[in-house]
């Protein structure tokens, strides 16, 4: 039985930002797109960190009597990102889920994105391991 493998299930297309993006325009993006979080690349593909709703929350910590600071995703997005390689096991990734309090993973190949596996991702593997 040949095992599936994060690529079998993973979304290819996946809303990016750049580090250099105002921080209000990505609230707007991750609000427009109806997501919790976003992968930062650069130009290339390369990925450098990713934005989560969390990061964002920084935006009224950081402010003075309702004065949001003005700045760029860089300033606030996550740079230790924990990503998983396209061919990994699922049944690994959905053990990787289990012990961290993430959504989702980007999927990277050679330092490029190539696209983010979610839990929901997941449960439609577990649909079809069930339904056999």
């Amino acid at each position: 039985m040949k095992l599936p493998k994060v690529s079998d299930y993973m979304d290819v297309e996946v809303h990016t930002l750049r580090p250099e993006s105002s921080i209000g325009d990505a609230v707007s993006f991750l609000l427009d797109n109806h997501v919790t979080g976003a992968p930062i690349t650069t130009e290339d593909g390369t990925l450098v960190g990713i934005l989560s709703e969390k990061d964002c929350l920084q935006l009224l910590a950081a402010g003075d009597d309702h004065d949001v600071p003005r700045r760029t995703v860089a300033e606030y997005m996550t740079q230790d990102v924990q990503t998983v390689p396209p061919g990994m096991n699922v049944y690994f990734a959905a053990g990787m889920f289990l012990n961290t309090h993430v959504r989702r993973f980007p999927v990277v190949t050679g330092g490029k994105l190539v696209g983010a596996i979610t839990r929901f991702d997941i449960l439609r593997a577990i649909r079809e391991t069930l339904d056999g």
